[in-house]
C-alpha cells in the first residue's frame, strides 16, 4: 500500500448528534475536487447502531473542501452513478472526517435520471432539529447548484472520479 493510502474514519451524525452512516475507508488522495476516499466491494457500513451491511461493488467518497456536500461514486452495475449527501462541511481531524447529514440527496441513476431525494424528510427534520435558517439556506443552495453541476456532467461528476474508482476496482 502507498504511504499516502491510509484508512480514514467517515463518520455522519444527524442535526441532534446522534450516529448515523459510519464506516472505513482507504485514503485514495486529493485533487482540486477535494479528498478521496475509496472502498472495495465487500466494505461494511453501518448506520447507527444497526447491523452493518456490505457493498458488492466499489465505489470512492468525495469530500469537497468548504462545501455543504460530500459524493459517491459506485462502480457499475449499481443502478445508482452518483449519490450527494447534503450535508454540514466536512471537518478532518486525525484521519477521521464528521459531517451532519441534512437529509437531502441528489442522485443519478445509470440511466441519466437526475432527482432530488428526501426532500419530505428535509422538511421533517428541519422542525424536528429547528434547523436554523442559514442551515436551511446552505442545504437547499447546495442541492440545487448539484443538480445543475451533475445535470451539465461538470467535473468531477463527468470523467474525474473514474481516476479514483479505478484505484479500488
Amino acid at each position: 500500500m502507498r504511504e499516502e493510502q491510509q484508512m480514514a474514519r467517515v463518520v455522519y451524525t444527524k442535526y441532534d448528534g446522534s450516529l448515523h452512516w459510519h464506516q472505513y475507508a482507504t485514503r485514495l488522495g486529493e485533487d482540486e475536487h477535494g479528498v478521496w476516499l475509496g472502498c472495495r466491494a465487500g466494505n461494511t457500513a453501518q448506520r447507527g447502531h444497526e447491523p452493518p451491511i456490505t457493498y458488492e461493488h466499489a465505489f470512492v467518497l468525495l469530500f469537497p473542501r468548504d462545501a455543504w456536500w460530500t459524493a459517491v461514486f459506485n462502480a457499475a452495475p449499481d443502478r445508482t452513478e452518483i449519490y450527494c449527501d447534503i450535508s454540514t462541511v466536512p471537518c478532518w481531524q486525525d484521519g477521521v472526517v464528521t459531517m451532519v447529514d441534512l437529509d437531502l440527496d441528489v442522485v443519478r441513476r445509470r440511466d441519466g435520471s437526475l432527482f432530488i431525494d428526501d426532500e419530505d424528510e428535509f422538511a421533517e427534520h428541519r422542525v424536528r432539529y429547528g434547523y436554523p435558517a442559514q442551515v436551511v439556506e446552505n442545504a437547499e443552495r447546495a442541492a440545487q447548484w448539484l443538480m445543475k453541476s451533475i445535470g451539465e456532467r461538470a467535473e468531477p461528476f463527468t470523467d474525474g472520479y473514474r481516476k479514483w474508482l479505478s484505484l479500488v476496482e
